[in-house]
């Protein structure tokens, strides 16, 4: 095995989805008999394309990235972790710890918190989801209300 570019660097999922949108795109213009091989390049294309339009990276743009990736600075993650965040979108502390390595020693609740608020805050997610999980707050929010007034 030779390598060819020393530069190469790992791709977050929305880089990915991107570069096979692209691909298949080009492919798609390109008429004729393909061989085996590219129909199976075809096939594994078109299976991890819809894979990622299900996770947020369906809804990144790349001055999304850059804003979190600004945002994630004063954290001082390695470029491996911030490819995590960025790829999963955490949304617990929990998810964090499994994340970030030796979290606990290297972050304080306050900087998990924290860096929680900024993931939400530059990481757009579902909207859909977004939307169910308002509705169910709202709920909640009514049968506590209810609750209330009936202990009144």
């Amino acid at each position: 095995m030779e390598v060819k570019n020393e530069n190469a660097s790992m791709l977050c999922n929305f880089e990915v989805l991107t570069l096979l949108r692209d691909l298949q795109s080009q492919n798609g213009s390109s008429k004729g008999k393909h061989s085996k091989i590219q129909q199976n390049l075809a096939t594994i294309s078109y299976e991890t394309v819809t894979y990622l339009e299900k996770t947020p990276c369906k809804y990144q743009t790349p001055e999304i990235i850059q804003k979190l990736l600004h945002d994630l600075a004063p954290f001082n993650l390695t470029k491996a972790e911030k490819l995590q965040v960025l790829n999963h979108r955490p949304t617990t502390a929990v998810e964090i710890q499994l994340m970030i390595e030796e979290s606990e020693e290297r972050l304080t609740e306050d900087q998990i918190a924290s860096l929680l608020e900024v993931i939400s805050t530059c990481l757009p997610g579902d909207p859909e989801e977004d939307l169910v999980e308002e509705e169910e707050g709202d709920e909640q929010g009514d049968e506590e209300m209810e609750e209330e007034e009936d202990a009144g």
